[in-house]
């Protein structure tokens, strides 16, 4: 006589890595996440094996001395790789759904399987929030939560990676909020000049350089990706050069996994907006004659870090003399801009690893 033995993709181990593998092929990021160093979002696992708070991830710079050729020595003169690191630390990060045994009686399917759709929900809208966050942030604190002080000397370790509004001459001698002041509704929205100057920034004034991309689908074709505020995206929608150069566009994108319905495509910059950041990228009517000044970011490899120390699983509980069921989603990781020192120690003078950081004024909707 044989035994009955449940399906594999019943139980609850193999529900929960189904569950962690549709999470990161369905959020907003997932395009841009992955375990390697081409990867915007930097994916790490390293504490899933072993205990502790933290992931560090490693910078190594491009090499950047002449070759030595023919009889010269090579003896004495290797070049330093000026290796950094920077910490993401994680935390605990859960929520929760309670259901009656009445409505488990109705229900067809299982609990699990019923509190599915708004669980999943939820762990990407807390990723995507994070990320957001996290792009927006000076030096790991949330944009609304830090001090000009903080921004200014922010603004100084990262001048060569910062544009306001259409010229880099807009930055008032690294007065952030002198700075936002410069940008206004008639030359400071986002645009396709706007565009390129920042693909340009990333390419020969960041130092070190911001590194683009490489698509695993296009023949290994380069790409930044731009993340915009809706209003400034609307702004590029606008613009005649980019309503122009879309007409190509889609033919030419056709089998680019990074490009997505909705997308628009400029100068080797898949800009995406971003509707999570309506609040989190709007920095207040800041600019001249109160201009509302929002965010756009452009992004190369190693962007943002995502440390995991325990992936996203579900916990069952009974409550009520066992009449309420309650399912808990939970993941133990961290998610933050990665910054490297450029100073002399490690931590020394932090900038923004893989990010042009954008401010553009809009009229908004109007």
């Amino acid at each position: 006589m044989a035994d009955t033995q449940v399906a594999s993709g019943l139980t609850v181990e193999q529900w929960d890595d189904q569950f962690f593998r549709e999470y990161l092929t369905d959020n907003r990021f997932s395009e841009s996440m992955g375990t390697g160093e081409n990867a915007i979002v930097q994916v790490k696992e390293n504490l899933t094996k072993k205990p502790g708070d933290r992931v560090n991830f490693a910078l190594v710079n491009k090499l950047t001395n002449a070759a030595v050729t023919g009889r010269s020595t090579m003896e004495g003169n290797e070049e330093d790789m000026s290796s950094r690191s920077f910490p993401v630390t994680v935390n605990k990060r859960r929520n929760a759904v309670r259901v009656a045994e009445i409505d488990e009686q109705y229900s067809a399917i299982s609990l699990r399987s019923a509190a599915r759709p708004v669980l999943m929900d939820w762990s990407m809208k807390d990723t995507e929030d994070l990320i957001v966050r996290a792009l927006a942030s000076i030096n790991g604190t949330a944009y609304g939560s830090v001090s000009e002080a903080n921004k200014d000397a922010w603004l100084v370790d990262n001048a060569d990676r910062v544009l306001f509004g259409a010229l880099r001459s807009n930055n008032s001698a690294n007065d952030h909020s002198a700075s936002l002041a410069n940008c206004d509704t008639t030359a400071d929205k986002l645009n396709a000049a706007a565009v390129s100057k920042m693909k340009s920034i990333a390419e020969t004034i960041a130092n070190p350089l911001i590194r683009p991309i490489r698509s695993t689908s296009n023949k290994g074709r380069r790409y930044y990706i731009m993340y915009a505020h809706p209003f400034a995206f609307n702004d590029l929608k606008a613009d005649t050069t980019i309503t122009t150069a879309q007409r190509e566009v889609m033919l030419q994108m056709e089998n680019e996994r990074l490009f997505e319905g909705g997308d628009l495509y400029w100068d080797g910059v898949i800009i995406k907006q971003v509707e999570q950041a309506v609040t989190a990228w709007d920095f207040g009517t800041v600019g001249a004659s109160s201009a509302k000044v929002v965010g756009a970011f452009l992004c190369g490899a190693q962007a943002v870090g995502t440390a995991y120390a325990r992936r996203w699983r579900t916990t069952t509980e009974e409550f009520d003399y066992g009449d309420k069921h309650g399912v808990e989603v939970s993941a133990i990781y961290g998610i933050e801009k990665l910054r490297f020192g450029s100073g002399t120690n490690d931590t020394d003078d932090y900038k923004d690893h893989g990010v042009v950081t954008g401010y553009f004024a809009t009229a908004g909707l109007a």
